[in-house]
């Protein structure tokens, strides 16, 4: 189903290409009330490097860029915990007052019961959103240095032109080289409302998706970064239209014949706190609904479906069965929303643990 690199020819298993954050979290408290926050790092992209690095033990790094400040430092320094290589960031000179590049914040409270969770992000200007074709050597990366599989997303390409612009230039080098591309459509509206909303994001995402090998999205995803619609699917709806979205994907893959996996989670909010959570997989020809998690308790649902995207990751790449994949990446996802921050800290063990339908018994 999927044809990686050999191991053995290849100095990286994964590497992701897109923005980390500081992300600053008031705990059980409000944003607009607090009086301290704790801090992490964050990003879509990265996420699923350090998930398939500390709970999968695969060699990772990551491809962004900082301002070259002692923010930018402490963003670099949880990478560093998180066991992503670091070598290939770009460090922006810092003007000292942000005019010309900065870093990235967000800020975002959890939720809890009928409040949801909430995030105000503070990323203008920022040093990964100014980067631009011909900054990183691709060549380098993919054909000296060897990577098994790229991993970026729709939130990087809508930071700027510019950065869409990169991405087309990194996947078409990985698939030069053969390296597996997958690419998780995250569509968010406050980062495209400024540059073109829907329509800017669909002449985007359109031009990344032919070099793509696994896509990740869910069913606003599809509509609103490529243009598919659910037949008889009703957005009021509290459900999936699952045949709906089984003839979409259909329609999909006639269009887009490279994807060769599709993968969408499905969650149905019960509150902040109570999620059902799954997940199904389109391949083959065939849609696979993996294993249910219904009134699944969260604590923290940020970063729940990048590490279903590591999970998933992991199993294509470990199994080459979309069957498997899937319940590793409901199971890593589930695991990482049982836990504060934006990244996992699940391992492997646990994961496997769910997978084979345990339970949260006390392990002695």
């Amino acid at each position: 189903m999927i044809e990686l690199r050999k191991k053995e020819s290849c100095t990286y298993d994964m590497i992701a290409l897109g923005e980390v954050m500081l992300r600053l979290d008031p705990g059980d408290t409000r944003i607009r009330t607090t009086r301290s926050f704790r801090a992490w790092e964050g990003g879509g992209e990265y996420n699923v490097a350090r998930g398939l690095r500390r709970c999968f033990g695969f060699k990772t790094a990551v491809v962004t860029a900082f301002a070259d400040n002692d923010v930018g430092r402490l963003i670099e320094d949880f990478i560093l915990q998180g066991g992503v290589d670091t070598s290939f960031i770009k460090w922006v000179p810092y003007d000292g007052i942000g005019r010309s590049v900065r870093n990235g914040l967000n800020f975002t409270e959890r939720g809890y019961g009928i409040r949801g969770a909430s995030g105000v992000s503070d990323r203008g200007n920022t040093a990964i959103s100014q980067l631009k074709p011909g900054d990183v050597d691709w060549e380098y990366i993919f054909g000296t240095l060897g990577v098994r599989w790229l991993h970026t997303g729709g939130i990087f390409a809508a930071l700027s032109e510019s950065t869409a612009e990169v991405v087309i230039e990194a996947v078409k080098t990985a698939k030069k080289y053969g390296t597996i591309v997958s690419y998780d459509l995250n569509y968010r509206p406050s980062l495209w409302k400024s540059i073109g909303g829907k329509e800017k994001a669909q002449e985007v995402n359109k031009a990344i998706a032919p070099y793509v090998d696994v896509m990740i999205g869910n069913e606003e995803d599809f509509t609103a970064c490529l243009g598919f619609e659910i037949e008889g699917n009703d957005e009021n709806l509290k459900e999936l239209n699952i045949e709906g979205y089984k003839k979409m994907l259909g329609e999909v893959t006639k269009v887009y014949p490279n994807f060769k996996v599709i993968a969408t989670t499905l969650r149905t909010v019960r509150s902040a706190s109570i999620n059902d959570w799954s997940a199904m997989v389109y391949a083959n020809g065939e849609v696979y609904k993996g294993m249910e998690l219904p009134a699944l308790e969260i604590f923290d649902r940020v970063g729940g479906g990048d590490s279903f995207a590591s999970g998933l990751i992991y199993g294509l790449m470990t199994y080459d069965d979309a069957k498997i994949a899937v319940n590793y990446g409901i199971a890593h996802g589930a695991l990482a929303m049982t836990t504060p921050g934006d990244t996992s800290t699940a391992v492997l063990k646990e994961v496997e643990n769910i997978v084979k339908g345990g339970n949260a018994r006390v392990n002695r």
